[in-house]
């Protein structure tokens, strides 16, 4: 590997691929910048850290409480996914690796780049969906043409990330300021066009003044104010109640220890165990990083704004979070029966993606359209996945299918607008 490969590598495993170093970096260079005392740079620089990772665990508890009871779901409805690390993702992870590892450092200076020298002042630091999009443009250029040189293959997929990864924060930008009520944070993640289309179309089916976080409960039912107790409770009851369809056999505890109904309550509060945690470290993380983003935006990149993962807006329409993604997860459930009679096509529940990406949905319909445009949100993007995975697993079918069951929204955009764009293209190679 040449000096500049192994450098990109050493830069993307060890800076990109370490969020919490990467934003904790970011706001020691923003407090350096602003010519802070030691002290200060000190406590900003490990607090930053520190949220992140504590935001980052509580992500780790929801996902692994999705994993857990994403084989309920599959028994109770007797459905088989593809392995999450099957032979398609080893191969293009294997082989294509450091042409992925270029195109992540060459499209993050792009980005930033651009967002130096042009009005779209957004830096995109969502370092793990930096790798998956470049991982997924590498899968569209081979399935294109396989005897695309290293070369053109970073070219071509530095360029593309470089730019979405600018242009994504700032389409979306409007829509985010309605949500957090200023202009500091964007939004940077692989699920803005579900979280676009929710805003832009929740105003049609409710109205902003009907809040999920406003609406009238009955005195017995104040729990929902909370959002610890709501998750755990709906989540519980959900996991509990597809423990009952699978049975004792398809809901079993691994370990073996436990009644299946308790096992699948359990894996309901640590859920709502994962939210709570996270949105400690989300909090924690805004606390620090916007006054230190103020620094680089100051002395490197003026008008700079951090573009940062979906639990970001979380704290600000938590009701609205649990709403989107069970309406995601009612609408895909609708569409993989559907599908299923029809013949059309298998589709596995991605229970990740529809809780952080239908999160968002709600979110950004609630913003817009109150309780109601909070399920329109979540129901679009159960409906983007559901087709998503359908259309784009035989688009990927030489490559790494099983990214179309791991997929955000715009990762299926990517595909079907890069491989027919990119054919005549490549075909010169």
């Amino acid at each position: 590997m040449s000096i500049l490969g192994s450098i990109a590598v050493f830069f993307v495993d060890n800076i990109l691929g370490q969020p919490a170093l990467l934003i904790s970096l970011i706001a020691l260079i923003g407090l350096i910048a602003q010519r802070k005392s030691f002290s200060d740079c000190v406590t900003g620089t490990i607090k930053t850290a520190v949220g992140f990772m504590i935001l980052t665990k509580g992500s780790d508890i929801v996902v692994g409480a999705l994993l857990g009871f994403s084989p309920v779901l599959q028994a109770a409805f007797g459905i088989e996914s593809a392995a999450l690390s099957g032979p398609g993702l080893e191969f293009m992870i294997g082989t294509y690796g450091g042409a992925v590892s270029l195109i992540m450092a060459c499209g993050f200076l792009i980005n930033v780049l651009i967002a130096r020298f042009t009005p779209l002042k957004y830096v995109y630091l969502t370092g793990h969906l930096m790798f998956w999009m470049a991982l997924v443009m590498v899968s569209v250029i081979v399935e294109v043409n396989p005897a695309t040189p290293p070369w053109a293959m970073v070219l071509v997929g530095s360029v593309v990330c470089g730019v979405y990864w600018t242009i994504q924060p700032a389409y979306i930008q409007p829509l985010m300021r309605k949500i957090t009520g200023h202009d500091q944070l964007a939004f940077g993640h692989t699920s803005s066009s579900n979280a676009w289309l929710a805003a832009k179309l929740g105003k049609f089916v409710g109205k902003p003044e009907q809040s999920t976080e406003e609406v009238k409960l009955p005195s017995w039912l104040g729990f929902f104010r909370d959002i610890t107790a709501a998750t755990g409770i709906v989540i519980a009851v959900v996991v509990v109640i597809a423990a009952l369809f699978a049975g004792p056999e398809g809901a079993a505890d691994p370990s073996g220890q436990l009644n299946y109904l308790v096992y699948a309550a359990i894996q309901g509060l640590t859920f709502a165990m994962g939210i709570t945690v996270l949105l400690v470290g989300v909090r924690m993380v805004i606390a620090e990083i916007v006054p230190a983003f103020r620094g680089i935006a100051m002395k490197i990149v003026p008008e700079a704004k951090p573009a940062l993962d979906c639990p970001i807006i979380f704290d600000h329409a938590p009701t609205a979070v649990l709403i989107g993604f069970l309406s995601a997860f009612v609408a895909f459930i609708i569409l993989m029966i559907i599908f299923g009679l029809l013949k059309w096509a298998v589709i596995v529940p991605p229970m990740i993606m529809l809780f952080f990406p239908g999160a968002v949905g709600g979110v950004f319909g609630n913003s817009t359209g109150g309780v109601k445009g909070a399920i329109l949100g979540g129901a679009i993007l159960g409906i983007l996945l559901a087709f998503g995975q359908a259309l784009i697993t035989p688009m990927l079918s030489n490559t790494a299918p099983v990214l179309a069951q791991l997929a955000d929204p715009d990762w299926y955009f990517v595909v079907l607008i890069f491989k027919p764009l990119l054919t005549p293209i490549l075909a010169l190679f």
